[in-house]
């Protein structure tokens, strides 16, 4: 048998100033491609890669880049011949300017080009979206379990696996799909901790019993303003009733958590969260700046955070590491310096300035990286005690590596404020304590000073005594 891989995955704010292009992509074809997967050594397969993309999360993409992404995927579909099936590899949530439900239009797009029959396998983000034309355009379709993403590619696998074995037995299944009127940011819904612990619990349980294949919740993106943004539910299978009642049941399971979702870990203001870390003998002591949260979303260059820092003596006068802030000339500025010199720039507030323009920093340049993979450069500019991270290009720092690259040491550090939601897995470990701060950007928590206008109402929370929903599943067989 014959199946195609293709997808472009990113995760966009429609709130951040920020504009995805093509150089913010990764993308990969022919044996690049098939080399992304550890999995694919399947007897009786030939893979054909078609393409892939994939971008940091960040503001909405272009039309002109997604025109040039979907449109070589379509020109190889055409040049490809005959497949059987097809390998749908999406975050779910990219926004692009002038567009709504822009993976539908994707999918939709290929099957005019592949045809109703060939058997089509999506992978997802939970925080991606699931609309009534994406689920009806895919014959399966699954998402992550867990958040922090330590499942990402297991569920890519299984996406896989479920495709083969349907191309073998079976064929086109029946899918059961339910949307929920929540949309949470993924700090309140993490399955580290209740309730969204023991709701995934039950997704192993649906997906055990006979007559179902696959079972899976989506959060959805909270920060991107469009009526597909909402959780969803997909039960696929067999056995009509089953899938129905199961994907109604695990709708209703998330319904009725959604007061008890709770941020995983205490918040509070910066200032509050920077008073509780100084007045506490835990250390490294994370903070989380997560209104600017890369990986979600945000410009990676809001400098409200790193203007109130510079104003916070009990912050400079300790080890502080702050990671990061994107701003090009800044580091440009700090190169031609070089490392012992110091420097006097305007940091952030470039293309995010909502919050807060460019701060002016009087530093000394402490470390330089050219060669960060992802950064580009990185440099290490210090203010007292106070170690900025500023970078080329925007970057997430969720590993002790990252840190230790530019000879800095968070494990000895007092206090280190990372753009974050929820700490990854390594940081996490690392922590002695950890509070979230809730700053102001493009992936602000507080949903409602964000302004949605796109969204279905009504809708927990913006509409708390909201009436009950009707959760019955619509089937998209």
């Amino acid at each position: 048998m014959r199946i195609g891989i293709a997808g472009i995955a990113i995760e966009s704010s429609t709130f951040s100033p920020h504009r995805t292009t093509v150089d913010d992509f990764r993308i990969t074809r022919g044996d690049s491609l098939l080399a992304r997967y550890s999995f694919l050594d399947i007897p009786d397969v030939e893979w054909v890669p078609l393409l892939h993309a994939v971008s940091l999360p960040g503001g909405a993409v272009t039309e002109e880049t997604y025109a040039a992404l979907s449109e070589e995927i379509y020109a190889r579909l055409r040049s490809c011949g005959p497949l059987d099936g097809l390998f749908f590899d999406i975050h779910g949530a990219m926004s692009v300017l002038g567009r709504v439900d822009v993976e539908a239009d994707l999918i939709e797009g290929i099957r005019a080009i592949i045809g109703p029959d060939v058997l089509v396998s999506a992978s997802m983000d939970l925080h991606g979206n699931v609309s009534h034309r994406l689920a009806r355009a895919l014959d399966l379709i699954t998402c992550y379990r867990k958040a922090p993403h330590t499942d990402a590619w297991d569920t890519r696998e299984r996406a896989v696996r479920n495709l083969v074995k349907r191309l073998r037995h079976g064929g086109k299944p029946l899918k059961a799909w339910a949307q929920v009127p929540v949309l949470l940011p993924g700090e309140k819904t993490s399955t580290r901790i209740e309730p969204a612990h023991g709701v995934y619990a039950l997704v192993d349980e649906v997906e055990a019993l006979p007559g179902v294949l696959d079972a899976a919740i989506w959060v959805g993106y909270a920060w991107a303003d469009e009526p597909r943004c909402q959780a969803a539910v997909v039960v696929t299978g067999d056995d009509r009733d089953v899938i129905t009642a199961q994907a109604e049941r695990l709708a209703r399971a998330y319904w009725d958590a959604r007061r008890d979702f709770a941020f995983v870990a205490p918040t509070g203001s910066l200032h509050e969260c920077v008073a509780q870390a100084i007045a506490s003998p835990a250390r490294p002591f994370f903070i989380s700046d997560s209104g600017d949260n890369p990986t979600a979303g945000g410009a990676g260059d809001t400098s409200w955070s790193l203007q109130a820092l510079l104003q916070m003596p009990e912050v400079l006068e300790r080890t502080t590491i702050y990671a990061q802030i994107v701003d090009p000339a800044a580091t440009a500025a700090a190169v031609r310096a070089g490392v012992g010199q110091k420097v006097t720039v305007s940091v952030g507030g470039h293309v995010d300035s909502g919050p807060c323009g460019p701060v002016p920093l009087d530093a000394v340049v402490e470390a330089i990286d050219q060669d960060d993979p992802v950064a580009g450069t990185a440099v290490v500019l210090g203010v007292q005690g106070l170690k900025v991270i500023v970078t080329e290009r925007r970057k997430p720092y969720h590993l002790e590596s990252d840190f230790l690259a530019l000879g800095l040491s968070p494990r000895t550090a007092d206090l280190v404020i990372v753009k974050i939601g929820y700490l990854e897995p390594e940081l996490y470990a690392m922590a002695a304590d950890w509070l979230l701060a809730l700053t102001p950007g493009g992936v602000d928590q507080d949903l409602p000073r964000l302004g949605h206008r796109g969204i279905e109402r009504p809708m927990f929370p913006f509409d708390p005594d909201m009436p009950e929903p009707d959760l019955t599943p619509v089937s998209t067989w």
